[in-house]
């Protein structure tokens, strides 16, 4: 195990928050420290708290958090915030309404930008979740950035998903209901202590008694004053997640290869655009330099020739600085390769370690439609 994922497990506050920040940059090395905490996951409740915007998701969040404190449980809030335009960051409002638990050892919070993600959550959330379970967190409640209809994606993630409502909203609810019908496992109706609550709940039990099979709970609350609060958190407490089919993960964009000369002179134009390199090391099996520039939810990564007649030095030779490859990333490299090699795909090498330390292999261009492609195991489950 290594250092960080060593310091995470006894509970290092700041190897926690590096991680945190790693898994969001897609950081190689906090990557590989989320691998090696994997087998300690399966002990958190991973709430989602969904819903339109301006239903109170942040102050009920922050309700549950001091109730679980009082009952002495640690967890974790994960707040979707939309992304800045100026920073390309989380805009923290929800950081900010949960000021009074900024002190607090037994709450880990942090907000995550979309980065254009659509569904409700950022990319990285699944990681985040995963690494605050392994962190031993009791609870990881995810706060979503406010959804409509077809921002489901929290109820695959999520053991329980809380969809919020408030009176008032009128023709909205019919407007989400064929999304919030079929993910919601509790319905709150907060601020229930404003005209229309009880219209809101009936509208819900006319939706719900049109469906077969499941009927969630609705709980009234008024999360500025803690109403219903208590009986949220034992429904919450109490639910047993039903199986949830399995959806096959779809291949991603990992990295971008690009040849250069030099890297200091590369890494130089990258930062004058706003780029920050977050890794570097040498991958002496590819004789090769590398650094990394998160890029999104991607990077770019800049290979520079380690010895002479390198791959790299090659290709530099023959074609100039460039484009060099592209990497994907699969969920399961085995089986693509397999599926390769029934296809008579020709493949450079048996998969073998890369930069960052996951496994990968190269396909040839003649099989990729010009293009050297690389597949790399995903490692953000």
């Amino acid at each position: 195990m290594n250092d960080s994922a060593r310091k995470i497990r006894e509970g290092d506050a700041r190897a926690l928050a590096r991680a945190a920040t790693g898994i969001e940059n897609r950081d190689p090395q906090a990557m590989e420290t989320l691998r090696e905490l994997a087998p300690g996951t399966g002990h958190a409740k991973i709430v989602g708290i969904t819903g339109p915007p301006g239903v109170g998701k942040s102050t009920l969040v922050d309700a549950l958090a001091s109730a679980l404190r009082r009952q002495g449980k640690t967890l974790a809030i994960l707040a979707v915030d939309p992304t800045s335009r100026i920073t390309g960051g989380a805009i923290l409002g929800d950081r900010i309404r949960m000021q009074q638990h900024h002190a607090d050892p037994g709450i880990f919070i942090r907000s995550m930008a979309t980065r254009g993600n659509l569904g409700g959550l950022a990319r990285a959330t699944a990681g985040m979740a995963q690494l605050m379970d392994a962190a031993g967190k009791d609870y990881v409640i995810i706060e979503t950035v406010g959804v409509g209809q077809a921002e489901i994606e929290i109820a695959g993630l999520a053991q329980v998903t809380v969809v919020v409502l408030v009176p008032g909203m009128g023709d909205d609810v019919q407007t989400i209901k064929a999304g919030i019908l079929e993910i919601a496992d509790i319905f709150v109706v907060n601020k229930s202590d404003q005209p229309g609550a009880d219209r809101v709940q009936q509208e819900l039990e006319a939706m719900l008694s049109l469906t077969q099979g499941r009927r969630p709970p609705i709980v009234k609350t008024v999360a500025t004053d803690g109403q219903g609060i208590d009986e949220l958190l034992d429904l919450i407490s109490k639910h047993v997640p039903a199986p949830k089919p399995a959806v096959p993960a779809r291949p991603s964009i990992d990295h971008l290869g690009i040849a250069v000369q030099s890297l200091e002179q590369s890494i130089a134009f990258y930062e004058s655009i706003g780029f920050a390199v977050s890794h570097r090391e040498t991958v002496d099996a590819e004789e090769v330099h590398v650094a990394m520039l998160p890029a999104g939810d991607s990077r770019i990564e800049l290979l520079e020739p380690s010895v002479p007649d390198s791959p790299i030095d090659k290709f530099l030779a023959k074609r100039g600085p460039g484009l060099h490859h592209v990497a994907l990333r699969v969920p399961d490299l085995n089986a693509a390769i397999s599926r390769l090699q029934a296809e008579g795909a020709h493949l450079l090498n048996d998969p073998r370690p890369g930069a960052g330390g996951h496994l990968s292999v190269f396909v040839h261009p003649a099989s990729t439609g010009g293009v050297l492609l690389e597949l790399i195991e995903e490692s953000e489950n």
